[in-house]
């Protein structure tokens, strides 16, 4: 193998999830979690979350991970400003979120854009073959119910 091809083989490698198949999610920890440029302090500051944002985890590398959150913006969050707690936030104008897990069931409340949600079941069961479709969510005022998926990102 020529040494241009194995370089292009290797930097498909680390562009790769290191987990292939499901998405991975976890949620920001610190009231304000800065998103670096590369996996460094002193690396170029892109954007600063609160805490329990939702961000997709796509690679792992020496204490930092690089990270998409629900705008698609990329970057890189240090391992410890991540926690392992699952939470949604709402994509849509608004979200009704309803008592059970169908279009007619009464609306418990409704969620605008950018609310954040925490997933009420665990992550394992979050998703229910019972239900297709929807999840079950819990909001910080502790009312529960159950929302379509298609709503949310962090699943």
């Amino acid at each position: 193998m020529s040494k241009r091809l194995c370089r292009i083989v290797i930097a498909a490698a680390l562009a790769l999830p290191l987990h292939a198949g499901a998405a991975e999610f976890r949620a920001t920890s610190d009231a304000a979690t800065i998103l670096y440029d590369a996996p460094s302090a002193r690396a170029k500051p892109l954007f600063v979350y609160g805490r329990d944002v939702p961000v997709e985890t796509l690679v792992s590398v020496e204490g930092w991970t690089k990270i998409r959150d629900a705008g698609g913006t990329i970057g890189w969050i240090a391992n410890r400003a991540l926690a392992d707690k699952r939470m949604l936030v709402v994509r849509g104008t608004i979200a009704d979120v309803r008592a059970n897990p169908e279009d007619g069931a009464p609306v418990v409340f409704r969620a605008e854009q950018s609310v954040l949600l925490e997933l009420a079941e665990p992550a394992t069961s979050a998703v229910s073959t019972a239900t297709p479709g929807w999840v079950k969510v819990r909001h910080r005022d502790g009312q529960t119910g159950f929302i379509r998926v298609a709503l949310v990102f962090g699943l």
